[in-house]
């Protein structure tokens, strides 16, 4: 392993770590738990990491959440859409808000939309009795929040000239 594999190894687990401590800030709305720090995370994997490690981190997060009873399944579409495509759109375009609306469309409409199948299949929840936009709203309350929080702390980093730097010694 390189050593720039190993830097970004190492900013996805403590980014990782932020959005599993993070999660203790949650609120309910209706069927999911939001956390907007998961989404905060998800753009800041995108602008320091790239998609792959985004995704991966925000998988981990998800599995970690589950695990210690801090999240439900509906982690997993509600940050993994939003990590892939929001990473995916920094890495094309290099714009930062172009980049929160990717988190803001990956994870509201794209999560939102295949957090269906995982309520009806894995969470016993009838067909009937859910709708198949019902996750759009929640998921887009959470990544909003969370888009506005990140978008604040990464125009701030640019602002002070910091951001670069950290981009640069990442990937170094």
């Amino acid at each position: 392993m390189n050593k720039t594999n190993t830097k970004k190894l190492a900013v996805a687990g403590v980014l990782c770590a932020v959005a599993v401590v993070g999660s203790l800030f949650s609120f309910p709305v209706f069927g999911s738990r939001c956390s907007p720090v998961q989404h905060m995370v998800n753009i800041l994997c995108a602008v320091l990491l790239g998609p792959g490690y985004g995704l991966g981190a925000a998988f981990a997060a998800a599995l970690i959440r589950n695990l210690l009873g801090l999240g439900s399944l509906m982690a997993f579409p509600g940050s993994m859409f939003g990590a892939l495509v929001c990473g995916l759109v920094y890495k094309q375009t290099r714009n930062v808000f172009c980049t929160l609306i990717g988190e803001v469309f990956g994870t509201a409409v794209l999560g939102g939309l295949c957090a269906y199948p995982v309520a009806i299949l894995f969470m016993g929840q009838s067909a009937a009795g859910l709708a198949f936009y019902a996750y759009i709203i929640p998921f887009l309350i959470s990544t909003a929040a969370g888009a506005i929080a990140s978008g604040i702390l990464i125009f701030s980093l640019k602002r002070a000239n910091v951001l670069n730097s950290m981009q640069e010694s990442i990937n170094r």
